[in-house]
């Protein structure tokens, strides 16, 4: 099985990131294949509202002269999704927004291609506004019929400097938590996704 972290932070190496390698950690130890790819910083622009993806149906977005279509690739590859942003003015980068609309609006496009995949959201914040940002990102898992575990709180780390949110120790062992709680998930539903309701 393979899990997938995209990190919305473009400051690589900093509270996001880390609290994606913690939620990771578990799940390879559990004989997961992980991944964890950078989107934050990169070329993703946000969705043109075209709906050529509705036409094509190729499990792709028609606009191919950005990164999009390289962390699509992998999502739909994907056992489960763990992506993380920073809060800025209480939501998600502008990266991770354009990620979530045009992934999430392909995957209506082909009939709910990311169903039944795990989907978990992973937020840093330094005081305020993490709940938002966090509901964000769950709402495309929702709407794409994903499934989202629950762990010991909000999966959110609080900190400013790079790596400060390590000394959030609930935030970190809710991490751990919820890396545990997408292995078991995904060890659970893996032989029963054939059989996931038709849109």
């Amino acid at each position: 099985m393979y899990a997938l972290a995209i990190n919305g932070s473009p400051r690589e190496g900093g509270n996001t990131e880390t609290l994606l390698r913690a939620a990771l950690a578990p799940i390879k130890e559990a004989g997961w294949d992980t991944e964890l790819m950078q989107v934050g910083g990169k070329d993703v622009r946000g969705c043109i509202a075209c709906y050529k993806c509705f036409e094509n149906k190729d499990h792709r977005c028609a606009v191919k002269n950005d990164a999009l279509n390289d962390y699509l690739a992998k999502m739909l590859e994907a056992d489960a999704i763990i992506l993380g942003t920073p809060t800025y003015f209480t939501d998600v980068s502008a990266e991770m927004k354009a990620l979530l609309d045009r992934s999430g609006l392909v995957s209506l496009a082909n009939g709910r291609a990311l169903r039944g995949k795990i989907g978990a959201a992973v937020v840093a914040v330094r005081r305020g506004g993490a709940t938002h940002a966090y509901d964000s990102i769950n709402h495309m898992f929702l709407m794409s019929q994903m499934i989202v575990p629950g762990s010991t709180y909000w999966n959110m780390g609080y900190g400013w400097a790079k790596e400060d949110v390590a000394g959030d120790e609930e935030g970190m062992a809710n991490m751990g938590n919820l890396g545990r709680v997408i292995a078991w998930l995904g060890q659970s539903i893996k032989p029963n996704l054939d059989s996931f309701p038709a849109t």
